[in-house]
């Protein structure tokens, strides 16, 4: 693991695709490997057992996520079932003055919309080895019924047909083998 020295600029590595593909596994394992932080969004949508304020999410209400939009203090947001969601862009700039490393996951189109104010971020596109494979993976957790697997792979195959033509994406990593794919995303943000 390499550190990074005061005032040497961090790194912004947003990490994306589709649901049932392993982003948060790898995620946390490259995390764990590399020291660098996950960025805590921000939510309205009110938080669930177990989970901490500041950690897992930063919850607010509608009026103060809405000032945050009003403002330009979100990197991106998207509204998802009447509940907003959102990177704050100061936590994630500061981080990135001092020197430090920084892994936000998110969407797609939250990519994309991050990409427009920092260009220079490293944007990695998780993607299964087929979408057989992520049919397999979304059945065989047991938690999807046919059709609701068949609704969320085709709004898989939608998602990474947009991150792929978007041209955001210019990291791609390929979740055959879970080691190897942690294995590509310590490298990419240790690089």
């Amino acid at each position: 693991m390499s550190n990074l020295r005061d005032g040497q600029a961090g790194k912004l590595v947003v990490v994306s695709g589709p649901s049932g593909v392993g982003k948060s596994t790898i995620d946390h394992r490259a995390l764990a490997a590399t020291g660098a932080e996950y960025s805590c969004s921000v939510t309205t949508r009110a938080p669930r057992p177990g989970e901490v304020d500041g950690r897992d999410y930063r919850f607010v209400d509608r009026t103060t996520f809405e000032t945050m939009i009003a403002d330009g203090e979100l990197l991106e947001w998207a509204e998802v079932f009447g509940n907003y969601y959102g990177t704050p862009a100061g936590p994630v700039e500061q981080a990135l003055r001092q020197g430090r490393r920084i892994l936000l996951e998110i969407d797609v189109q939250g990519g994309v919309q991050v990409h427009e104010r920092m260009p220079d971020a490293t944007f990695v596109l998780i993607v299964p080895p087929s979408l057989d494979a992520l049919r397999q993976r979304l059945t065989g957790r047991g938690t999807e019924h046919d059709a609701t697997a068949q609704v969320r792979l085709e709004k898989a195959e939608a998602e990474l047909d947009v991150a792929r033509s978007s041209g955001v994406y210019t990291r791609e990593i390929v979740n055959a083998d879970l080691d190897e794919a942690v294995g590509e995303l310590i490298a990419i943000i240790e690089e």
